[in-house]
């Protein structure tokens, strides 16, 4: 394993760990009270500077520099496309949409690391310097998968992952019943990804974001510690699932900063339907809308299949696209350019 370059410092006074929660009911055992820190990846060294080509270092750019990080949730190839199309700078990869549109199925620990990772190079190839955030689960299972989970993200293209706190059979985060593991194994699962993240020769600027699903089993004051916790440990971002008012998303990033907070708004969900700039008012600095490209195409594709059941035509779905219209939303000009450049012909006359 190549050597690491950070370093682990006791805490004195850190404000990522907070005695309050030490005698929590819900406390469960911790590791030694140590702070992650990695002078390479220090928020002031990305401040200045054009914005790099390396999806993982220009996410860490958008975070140490003002503004919120906006990020569709996307789930397949056109999704990806319309999103970019529309002028976004940053793609969420939401588990949910993942599951859905590569195997049919509900958000429910179904879909394997393959399926995720499938569906990451396919994303990361269409605009390979656009940083794509990607839903890890749990990370698939132990420390040695959870590890395994970042190298192939990384590997994919992917500038970030999220891995959460419920147990491997888990659910949708605004699903109710969640249950989840002890800050232990949630912490050992963020050490994993961190260690994994920092053996990638080269140095990786990866980022890793510690999710917890405890906000709605064990109370706000349990999430708030697991992620200082988590931050301590070395996650980069902080991300409560499921914040159900302004006041307590507000309160939340109060209580983690200086680390960036990360707000997911999923519409008729736990979470209130923030606006971009409601989110960043409140402090947020990564807002994702996961199922905003799923649901709408369930809504069209519905709409298209019983008019074409009830009319026996597409005529009025297509809605004036044919077929030259569409593939130019799926990159057909960059073909045909890139064809004509290398000296080829094929696509002289499309």
């Amino acid at each position: 394993m190549p050597g690491l370059d950070y370093f682990q410092a006791p805490v004195q006074n850190d404000s990522l760990v907070d005695e309050d929660f030490a005698d929590s009911p819900v406390s469960h055992p911790s590791p030694p009270r140590d702070v992650y820190y990695n002078a390479r990846l220090d928020p002031k060294n990305f401040l200045e500077g054009p914005l790099s080509v390396n999806p993982a270092t220009r996410l860490r750019q958008m975070l140490a520099r003002p503004g919120i990080v906006v990020a569709p949730g996307i789930c397949d190839g056109i999704s990806a496309r319309c999103a970019l199309e529309a002028g976004f700078t940053c793609l969420y990869q939401s588990g949910a949409a993942t599951t859905a549109s590569r195997l049919g199925q509900p958000d429910l620990a179904i879909a394997t690391l393959n399926d995720f990772v499938g569906a990451a190079q396919m994303v990361c190839s269409l605009n390979p310097t656009c940083p794509v955030i990607a839903d890890a689960d749990t990370g698939f299972g132990g420390p040695a998968m959870v590890a395994r989970t970042v190298t192939q993200y990384a590997r994919a293209g992917v500038a970030a992952l999220h891995i959460e706190d419920q147990v491997q059979t888990k659910r949708c985060g605004h699903l109710l019943g969640k249950q989840v593991v002890s800050r232990e194994e949630f912490l050992t699962r963020i050490r994993a990804a961190v260690i994994a993240r920092d053996s990638i020769p080269g140095g990786s600027d990866f980022v890793i974001i510690g999710r917890t699903d405890s906000a709605q089993v064990l109370g706000m004051d349990e999430a708030i510690a697991r992620l200082k916790l988590a931050a301590a440990a070395g996650a980069d971002v902080c991300f409560i699932e499921g914040v159900k008012s302004k006041e307590l998303l507000e309160s939340t990033v109060k209580a983690l900063a200086p680390v960036p907070v990360l707000v997911n708004v999923i519409s008729g969900g736990l979470t209130p339907s923030f606006t971009s700039q409601e989110a960043e008012h409140s402090g947020a600095k990564i807002i994702i809308f996961s199922l905003v490209s799923c649901v709408a195409m369930v809504h069209a594709c519905r709409a298209a299949m019983q008019a074409l059941k009830k009319t026996g035509t597409d005529f009025s779905s297509a809605n004036g696209m044919d077929p030259r219209s569409f593939f130019k939303v799926m990159g057909l000009d960059e073909v045909i350019e890139l064809d004509a450049r290398a000296g080829g012909s094929a696509f002289a006359s499309v």
